[in-house]
């Protein structure tokens, strides 16, 4: 022992033949350190004298006989353990009382172990995997179906429809035509390449078309105002001999009264009322 070390630092009675206490260089007999220096156990509140263990965890201490489980009340010294609300639990009492149980296999997910979440559901780490493949997940991007998850590429592989134009995957925003699907970018005027997913649209073998473009290269034209009949809209026409009328272009060519459903005659290209074709 050093001069430095013959008395205790707060009373000053000498520490020859005592047991004693360092603090950074100063000595102090036992009472002295216990009386300014024991931390106050959280349990018994009792003050944890330099002859006991001190176990401390998070700024508070216990005696190695309080470190005990809140619910069960055993030790917890040298054993894995959960808190909750600053109590100590061991990890069975903490897993029957907080931990979430796993989507799949519906065993709990014990504290430390790492928890996947998704959706509100919990995962064990090595439960979260793609249903097709068997890989896990991760934090990878995923599509789930009737309740089971899969990632990208399986799920593309085993349920996604694909362009009936460019055969590429339809992710988001398809258009069915013809019972097959379509990227509404796909979805186009067979001729000007127009989008066609949100105008009207005329279909012929099996192609869709703009109104104007099935006008100018398929419609029939009208025999009197030699305008397209397209029947867009329900639209009626007259057709005889090869001809089309308009409904309201179906009249007679020297009274114009409307002929449809009415009887009429024929002189060369015009129709006539029968009145009119009788005089």
């Amino acid at each position: 022992m050093t001069s430095s070390h013959t008395d205790c630092h707060f009373c000053l009675q000498s520490l020859r033949g005592r047991k004693y206490a360092l603090r950074g260089e100063n000595a102090y007999c036992v009472p002295c350190y216990d009386s300014l220096y024991a931390n106050p156990c959280e349990e018994c509140k009792q003050p944890i004298e330099c002859s006991s263990k001190d176990l401390a965890y998070k700024g508070r201490h216990w005696h190695e006989g309080c470190f005990r489980c809140a619910k069960c009340s055993r030790s917890l010294v040298e054993k894995p353990f959960a808190a909750k609300d600053e109590v100590l639990l061991c990890t069975e009492c903490y897993s029957d009382e907080y931990s979430s149980k796993c989507f799949h296999c519906q065993k709990t997910i014990m504290p430390g172990s790492r928890k996947m979440e998704f959706k509100g559901s919990s995962w064990h780490e090595s439960c979260f995997v793609c249903q097709y493949c068997r890989q896990p997940l991760g934090t990878k991007p995923l599509i789930t179906k009737d309740n089971e998850n899969y990632c990208v590429p399986c799920f593309e592989k085993q349920f996604a429809q694909h362009c009936y134009a460019c055969r590429k995957v339809i992710t988001s925003g398809g258009v069915a035509y013809h019972d097959q699907p379509w990227h509404k970018e796909c979805f186009v005027c067979a001729v000007c390449k127009t989008q066609l997913s949100r105008q009207r649209f005329i279909s012929k073998d099996e192609y869709p078309y703009c109104v104007d473009c099935f006008s100018k290269f398929h419609a029939k034209k009208c025999a009197a105002c030699k305008k397209p009949i397209t029947a867009l809209g329900g639209a009626k026409y007259i057709s005889f001999e090869e001809r089309q009328w308009h409904g309201d272009c179906f009249s007679c060519a020297k009274c114009s009264v409307c002929l449809v459903g009415q009887e009429f005659l024929t002189r060369q290209d015009d129709i006539l009322c029968h009145k009119c074709g009788s005089a």
